[in-house]
């Protein structure tokens, strides 16, 4: 099981992006995946994750209206759309494989991470 973050870069505040988690080495469908960030000298915050069939999804309220977690299975990906960027959303983001439910806790398979730097 392996899991690939990509899509981070820098943006001014206001602006979004998308990130993208592609797996390989198992059936999407399979794993509830969620996304976690760690800031400079912060532990890391589970902020979003979704089930395996994607009908369920659960948002941290720091990010909760701003950041928006979906999946498509057939191509083995998970994305999280983020709006309305402010610097306190910069960080490394990391996907996983989660226990989705009232939080994300994360079971075991990490990506390696992407940087997101939102300017002012």
């Amino acid at each position: 099981v392996q899991l690939q973050a990509s899509g981070g870069g820098t943006v001014q505040s206001g602006e979004s992006l998308r990130l993208s988690c592609v797996g390989s080495g198992f059936t999407s469908g399979d794993y509830a995946i969620g996304w976690f960030r760690q800031a400079p000298g912060t532990g890391r915050e589970g902020i979003t994750c979704i089930s395996p069939n994607g009908r369920s999804t659960f948002s941290a309220e720091s990010v909760k209206g701003r950041f928006h977690i979906s999946r498509d299975n057939v191509k083995n990906t998970v994305y999280l759309q983020m709006n309305n960027l402010t610097p306190e959303d910069t960080a490394i983001y990391y996907c996983a494989t989660v226990q989705c439910g009232f939080g994300v806790k994360a079971t075991g398979t990490w990506g390696q991470g992407t940087q997101v730097t939102v300017s002012s």
